[in-house]
């Protein structure tokens, strides 16, 4: 599995200690410069699978190397430099700097630019290109250069290489990203599937259109007809009562199509202070941006609401929010679903972007029914009594609710010898449901 990266640092080694060879015998910078052999296996393996991905030049590959080895060796610049400056000393000319808590050189874009030009200006300027917005270093967030201060060479600045290509590389897998205030957002999985969902048959047609893109998106962009005039992405709005199948129904596409979907924490993004929501929903967008999550926006009306006439500072800033997440709602390539208890709260500008409206609404008798139905456990026996027939026409409850009367009610029924579901258990599940929803 590590082959690769063994043979890879042997690569790099050599091509460092080239450079220092040059550097410090001036009558071999005669010769042009050129790199060692090397093979990289096709074992399956991280760095393989990263590479039939991103297909990179060799001058590509080595900044790949060179941001990755201080996470492999501290110590790998210093102890080739030390074979040409045995007595230490500064050494600007390979840049480089101290990090934090990090006791070895952390390589920046100068490093770079040094091993790779030596001193010709002309290739050094070249380099600077691997580092640019527009290469897909930066567009894919696999690596770039960490800001410095106002009046520094931008070069100056380490290379960051991004953590999960960090643990993809050298530990084969990448790791969910921890809720947190630097990711406000949490994964959401379900054990159900789509047979445990009741909707209506609009709503179903809907989400099959969501379904359709999900299948097809990458072979429609594809066309050179129809993917100049698409918009990146697909935008689709929830709407209904709290419990009706909304964030199920995101669940479930994310399980049948193999995507993460992740629903995003209001109360960790919307700010009071100008400018902080904007800087909390990018952390969320830039860590989405080429990983084809499904991005969840529950009570999206906090973030997505209706602008206000401008009367204040405030109302002015809090307008500007909403223009920024209309150009970065469109600017996401993946399915982005906003949930709201009423559509009339969503701004207009959002609702001529979405490509789905879906409607859930709340059960009738037939709908209420069915759910009853799919919720009776498999081994718990319900008394011959109970009629769910009757309390599927006398309550109107949402799918939810109904889950939590069940789960009540078996609990009851497990608690006593004879396990079996009563009258009373339902009974007085639905009494604390009202009473949970103020009606009782």
């Amino acid at each position: 599995m590590y082959k690769n990266i063994e043979c890879s640092t042997v690569f790099l080694r050599e091509i460092v200690d080239r450079r220092l060879q040059r550097y410090f015998n001036k009558e071999l910078n005669t010769e042009p410069d050129s790199y060692p052999d090397l093979l990289v296996e096709a074992d399956g393996g991280p760095l393989d699978l990263f590479l039939r991905e991103h297909p990179l030049n060799i001058e590509e590959y080595i900044i790949l190397l060179l941001a990755l080895m201080p996470h492999l060796q501290p110590n790998f610049l210093e102890n080739i430099v030390l074979k040409y400056l045995p007595q230490g000393g500064d050494f600007p000319e390979m840049g480089g700097v101290k990090g934090a808590s990090h006791r070895g050189m952390l390589p920046t874009g100068e490093t770079v630019q040094f091993i790779l030009a030596g001193d010709s200006l002309a290739d050094r300027l070249r380099i600077t290109r691997y580092f640019s917005s527009d290469h897909f270093f930066y567009r894919h967030q696999i690596l770039s250069l960490e800001p410095v201060k106002e009046g520094e060479p931008r070069m100056s600045g380490r290379i960051i290489l991004a953590q999960e290509f960090v643990e993809w590389l050298t530990l084969g897998k990448v790791s969910a990203p921890a809720f947190s205030p630097e990711f406000p957002a949490k994964k959401i999985e379900t054990a159900m599937d789509w047979n445990d969902l009741v909707l209506r048959p609009a709503t179903c047609g809907y989400i099959d259109d969501i379904k359709m893109w999900l299948q097809h998106h990458r072979a429609l962009a594809a066309d050179p007809v129809i993917a100049r005039k698409l918009r990146r992405g697909y935008r689709a709005l929830f709407y209904g009562p709290p419990g009706t199948g909304k964030t199920l129904t995101a669940s479930l596409l994310g399980k049948q199509f193999n995507k993460e979907v992740y629903r995003i924490d209001l109360s960790q993004v919307v700010s009071k202070y100008i400018g902080e929501t904007e800087k909390n929903l990018e952390k969320i967008f830039a860590k989405a941006e080429n990983k084809e999550w499904i991005l969840f926006f529950d009570e999206a009306d906090a973030l997505f609401g209706k602008r206000s006439s401008v009367s204040s500072a405030h109302d002015k800033y809090a307008n500007q929010e909403v223009s920024y997440l209309l150009q970065r709602v469109e600017d996401f390539p993946g399915l982005i679903i906003l949930a709201s208890n009423f559509k009339n709260n969503i701004d207009q500008a959002f609702i001529r972007r979405f490509n789905a409206i879906l409607h859930f609404p709340m059960p009738d008798a037939a709908e209420r029914l069915a759910i009853w139905q799919k919720n009776l456990p498999a081994t718990i026996p319900v008394h011959e009594e109970v009629s769910i027939q009757v309390y599927a026409n006398k309550h109107e409850f949402s799918g939810s609710a109904i889950t939590n009367i069940m789960q009540y009610a078996s609990l009851c029924a497990l608690s006593r010898p004879e396990k079996t579901i009563l009258n009373d258990d339902i009974v007085n599940g639905i009494k604390r449901e009202l009473i949970k929803e103020d009606k009782f």
